[in-house]
């Protein structure tokens, strides 16, 4: 059965976090509320779980989700290369709406989707998404709704598309923008902006000086603004272990303990859709 808490309500924010976090170790969904739209996501490192999340969504495996971060510390263990401009553009808009698309590190056991061994990275302004996220390590995360309809702005619209497929729905009232993030792809020499979204593409070019973009470049496949290309599972291998901590150890913290659960009694991307809005 899934729970709604609201969580600006201090007790109910600690209760809802602390089963978040179980409900995320579990392998089961949650949506929570981002700086662009509410999102619905899962472990990354658990494959079964994204399916869960594409099953929920209506979607297949050639529209994985992006992955969301508590850290830039995380992301940067997530990815292989950040490009020439990556650092950059992570010092001047995270946490914030620019996802980036990069290279992912290829030591990470994960499937994600059919992702063609990149990732698509971002760390939300959203204080209790933030939260979570370190408690939980990275997430895969996909704007909350069924595909073809509008991203939800709140907890509610949410739970009306989603319903039990979700075990827990975080409640942090309307959602900051009304665009989803801006999304920028640094796999190649220059930096090709994906998705228009609330960072102006005007910002974007100030730090990283020549973007392209589909009018620049006719021949570059189209993206699904919902399906970001995240990194592929066949590249995903993992070789003897090490003595220096992994790249996922790093990214994901550890999850040992018994976290906390509320008890009943408690109060309680390649084709163009811009109607997909994933965070």
């Amino acid at each position: 059965m899934s729970r709604r808490y609201d969580c600006s309500d201090p007790k109910e924010r600690t209760r809802g976090v602390a089963e978040a976090m179980s409900a995320v170790r579990r392998g089961e969904l949650v949506v929570l509320p981002t700086d662009t739209v509410y999102g619905v996501g899962v472990d990354a490192f658990t494959p079964a779980a994204v399916e869960k999340l594409l099953d929920a969504k209506g979607r297949g495996r050639e529209m994985p989700p992006p992955v969301l971060v508590g850290s830039v510390r995380a992301a940067s263990a997530l990815a292989d290369d950040l490009g020439v401009y990556g650092q950059d553009l992570i010092d001047e808009f995270w946490p914030g709406a620019l996802t980036l698309v990069v290279r992912a590190n290829p030591s990470l056991m994960w499937d994600l989707g059919e992702t063609k061994g990149t990732v698509a990275l971002r760390m939300p302004m959203h204080d209790l998404a933030v939260e979570l996220l370190k408690e939980t390590g990275p997430m895969a995360v996909s704007s909350a709704n069924l595909s073809g309809r509008p991203a939800a702005r709140d907890a509610e619209e949410a739970e009306k598309m989603l319903g039990e497929s979700v075990a827990v729905y975080l409640d942090g009232g309307v959602s900051g923008h009304n665009d989803p993030s801006t999304i920028v792809d640094l796999t190649g020499s220059v930096p090709r902006l994906l998705r228009a979204g609330a960072i102006p593409e005007d910002k974007i070019r100030s730090v990283v000086g020549v973007l392209l973009t589909d009018e620049d470049d006719a021949d570059a496949p189209d993206l699904d603004a919902a399906d970001t290309p995240v990194a592929d599972a066949s590249d995903a291998k993992i070789g003897e272990p090490a003595a220096a901590p992994s790249a996922a150890e790093i990214a994901k913290p550890s999850l040992t303990k018994e976290a906390p659960v509320a008890t009943p009694d408690e109060p309680a991307e390649p084709s163009t859709n811009t109607s997909e809005q994933d965070s």
